[in-house]
């Protein structure tokens, strides 16, 4: 059963028309009671008349009254609930001032006086208005709309929503946030932590309280609303009374007035729907040809990964696409919007995270690539274009094996649309396309809108939040008043925007962008590109070379033997070196040994020439055995010097490079390997000594008292050798 109007008198239907049966005209804003003050700030943003909701519920709204609104996405319900919103939080009666100055002479000090309350040690932020949405996309939305209307009263809003660091939101509360937008999860972390407190509320506002219940936020709202004063208003705004949305209502709202105006499944008349129905192979070429329109589209997909790959692939042929879905911080977020919101981009790739809370006006097609897998998704997709008044089509694509669901999904929703088989040069598509844009390669996000959140920036949407002379909601004027006679209207120096050079600038500065994505030439192009024109002497000489190879050769050749002569003499220098210092050994050598021999000649016969036998006849004594030791070592050292020597001028003889100065002498250990491990370890426990009367030789027994046998003490790891089997 169609929801049906609920109202109090009947003559208020027939009122609606006139003795012809014609429709009256709009109701404007001043007549529904409005206060001056908002009507001229509407005013300036083009809205004079009210919509249906916006004509049903502002009345009752404006007197206190909790309402309970019901209505499609796009009929104007953020408006319908901000204006009651601001003008029950106005603490100056516009009635009471003769003019504009002196409702704002008002204003200011009532702003005043708020200021030196925060100055209190004791402050502890009390926002008295409270806006409760699912998403940080209809919690931006709506705090766009409430922005302009709350500076007029000096009232400030910010935004609590996770996905953010806490700092801007708790400084912006402290600054003396009025109005708090807010998602659920985020509000609750911050109340936990003391940051604000929400027992002077007075007006508390649900909107989307049926998206509230699908995505389970309806437990911290009832959590919520509990810590609001008892005696506050509350307007609940959704589009059916479903999951739980009834108790909120039954628990919360005191004695509501419902106001409906469509049923939660209406369609809009200005909207157009579609059904194409297409194969797998053409789909992806049926998306882009519906892409490559002028005017702005929206196109949804199902899952983070389709929206991600299919604006990579719409950018890579020439159709810029912003992409929009859960896995993007909040900056990329709002970045991304920014791009569609400014005409940078026509075409926004999007999860269903955008299907509520994304009014950009003049989007004219909405593409479902994939469908949604209920109806009430379907027509908050639908709901992103034909909005206010405008008109717009929405296409939904249906694959062969989707069109038993969706046939469904379109009779619960209420619309009978007949299918349509098409390609992607079907006449009906081309027509739905009308005039392509031209392509633009290279587009990069970074490109259009630099890195930092746009909803921050000095002069983005939404930097006005405050009625301090324009400043932005919590923050100072940074410039202290410094340009405040700045411009040529007063004779001061020009803002850059004034300055002459301002387009050639701008110009200079797109030419470079284009030059950035332009394919990068090698070396070689560069070079040809430096000496065009010009007598490019290298580029001759490489041809010369490359057409001669044998005058390369030629220089290789030279530059080896080159190289070869200065290693030779280094080496003749190093063993000339060598040689002097064994003859200056050798001579020193044989003077101790001559010294040592008369010593022994002395000892031997005496001072007086007398034989003087030892204890032992024949026997040689201690210093004797040492210096033969020492001849034989020296004779040794000698010898192989000598030969080593005679092997490094047969090697320079032949013209080649001695590459080893000591044979390497190769041990082929034939035991298991059990035999082979236990060593190692031994080895790695005892260390590795050589055969000269020490231990730890190969086929000798490990023992641990072998090095005390030999008078050195247990377990010295300064022998300990690091690679098994290697002799020196």
């Amino acid at each position: 059963m169609p929801d049906t109007v609920v109202i109090e008198n009947e003559d208020a239907l027939a009122s609606d028309f006139d003795e012809t049966g014609e429709e009256e005209r709009p109701l404007t804003f001043a007549e529904l009671g409005v206060p001056g003050p908002l009507v001229r700030v509407l005013a300036a943003d083009g809205k004079k008349t009210a919509f249906p909701i916006q004509a049903d519920t502002l009345p009752d709204s404006l007197a206190g009254r909790d309402v309970l609104g019901r209505g499609r996405t796009g009929s104007g319900k953020t408006l319908a609930f901000s204006i009651p919103l601001v003008a029950r939080l106005g603490e100056v009666d516009a009635d009471d001032c003769e003019n504009m100055s002196q409702f704002r002479h008002e204003v200011e000090q009532v702003r005043k006086g708020h200021a030196e309350e925060r100055r209190a040690d004791d402050f502890l932020p009390h926002p008295r208005g409270l806006v409760l949405a699912p998403t940080r996309e209809l919690a931006n939305q709506i705090n766009d709309v409430l922005m302009p209307l709350a500076q007029i009263y000096g009232m400030t809003t910010t935004t609590v929503y996770g996905g953010v660091r806490y700092a801007r939101q708790i400084r912006d509360l402290r600054a003396g946030a009025d109005i708090v937008v807010a998602c659920p999860g985020r509000l609750e972390d911050l109340l936990e932590q003391h940051a604000l407190t929400l027992e002077k509320v007075e007006v508390a506002v649900i909107d989307e309280a049926d998206e509230m219940a699908d995505m389970g936020f309806l437990p911290p709202v009832k959590r919520l609303l509990g810590q609001v004063s008892f005696d506050a208003q509350i307007m609940l705004f959704s589009a059916t009374l479903d999951h739980g949305v009834d108790e909120v209502v039954n628990t919360f709202l005191t004695d509501p007035k419902v106001h409906s105006v469509d049923s939660a499944t209406a369609a809009v008349d200005e909207m157009t729907h579609h059904v194409f129905e297409t194969t797998q192979g053409d789909r992806h070429e049926l998306v882009r040809t519906l892409a490559s329109g002028k005017g702005r589209r929206i196109l949804f997909t199902r899952t983070k990964f389709q929206t991600q790959k299919l604006a990579k692939d719409l950018t890579k042929n020439g159709i810029p696409a912003a992409e929009l879905h859960g896995n993007l911080s909040q900056n990329q977020r709002d970045r991304n919007l920014a791009a569609f919101e400014s005409g940078d981009v026509n075409v926004m790739v999007a999860t269903d995270v955008a299907a509520r809370g994304i009014d950009v006006s003049g989007v004219e097609l909405v593409v479902q690539v994939e469908p949604p897998e209920d109806p009430k998704s379907f027509l908050h997709r639908s709901g992103r274009t034909a909005r206010a008044g405008h008109s717009g089509d929405v296409v939904t694509i249906v694959l062969p094996n989707q069109r038993r669901r969706t046939r469904r999904m379109l009779h619960e929703a209420g619309l009978k649309i007949k299918p349509i088989e098409v390609t992607h040069d079907s006449p009906e598509v081309l027509e739905l396309v009308g005039e392509p844009a031209e392509p633009r390669f290279g587009w990069t996000l970074e490109q259009s809108q630099p890195a930092g959140n746009p909803r921050r920036r000095k002069n983005g949407k939404g930097a006005g939040g405050s009625a301090e002379g324009g400043e932005r909601s919590g923050h100072a004027n940074r410039s202290g008043g410094r340009n405040k006679d700045r411009g040529k209207d007063k004779g001061g120096k020009p803002f850059k925007s004034e300055r002459k050079n301002r387009d050639d600038r701008k110009g200079r500065d797109r030419e470079e962008r284009e030059q950035r994505f332009e394919p990068k030439q090698n070396r070689a192009e560069r070079r040809a590109a430096k000496f065009e024109g010009r007598d490019n002497r290298e580029y001759e000489a490489r041809e010369h070379r490359w057409e001669h190879p044998e005058i390369q050769e030629e220089k290789r050749e030279k530059h080896e033997e080159k190289r070869n002569n200065k290693r030779r003499e280094k080496y003749a220098r190093l063993h000339e070196q060598q040689r002097a210092e064994a003859g200056g050994q050798r001579e020193s050598d044989n003077r101790k040994q001559h010294s040592d021999d008369r010593f022994d000649q002395r000892d031997r016969f005496g001072k007086d020439g007398r034989k003087q036998f030892a204890k032992k006849q024949g026997a040689p004594s201690k210093k004797q055995r040492k210096a033969e030791a020492r001849s034989e070592r020296r004779f040794e050292d000698d010898r192989r010097s000598s030969r080593s020597g005679r092997a490094g001028r047969d090697d320079r003889q032949a013209g080649g490079k001695r590459i080893h100065r000591k044979p390497i002498r190769v041990i082929q250990d034939e035991r298991g390997e059990d035999a082979k491990r236990h060593d190692r370890r031994m080895e790695a426990k005892y260390g590795n000594h050589d055969d000269s009367g020490r231990r730890g030789g190969h086929g000798e027994r490990h023992d641990k008292h072998s090095g005390e046998r030999q008078g050195r003490s247990y377990r010295r790891h300064a022998n300990i050798r690091k690679a098994p089997f290697r002799t020196r």
